[in-house]
């Protein structure tokens, strides 16, 4: 398993986590999916700056996310599942100028489930869904 998180702090929110919008756990999600791109593509590659974020995007841009999400959907819980339905439920005011609406609304539902791994402590079950979606990513880019 990678120790991309092994650094991060533990989360204890003072807000109950049932009580978060789904945007509020995707926005935590995308900061927790960009980090561990970034961490895997510095630890494994020798790209330079401008490349490196090329190659995140492989991974972390909308249109990858929807694609990536397709591997990980017959892993979900029920649970996971649930959070997942709403974050792609999340009202939107924009939508991404390089991504369709479906696209769109499936990358803030993977966001928000990170998000609410995440804020759980569930670090374990991130890390497992993200070897599953750089798989996913890497088969994508080649």
């Amino acid at each position: 398993m990678c120790s991309e998180m092994a650094a991060l702090p533990k989360m204890q929110p003072e807000v109950d986590i049932r009580e978060m919008s789904p945007l509020a756990l995707a926005f935590a999600g995308d900061a927790v999916l960009e980090l561990l791109v970034r961490a895997r593509l510095v630890g494994t590659t020798r790209l330079q700056p401008g490349r490196l974020h090329a190659a995140a995007t492989q991974y972390v841009s909308a249109k990858a996310q929807f694609r990536e999400l397709a591997a990980i959907e017959p892993l979900l819980t029920e649970a996971e599942a649930s959070v997942l339905r709403r974050g792609k439920n999340a009202s939107k005011a924009s939508v991404a100028k390089h991504a369709t609406p479906e696209e769109y609304r499936a990358s803030t539902g993977l966001e928000c489930l990170l998000g609410w791994l995440y804020l759980q402590g569930r670090t374990d079950r991130v890390l497992e869904l993200f070897e599953v979606l750089w798989q996913a990513g890497t088969a994508d880019t080649h």
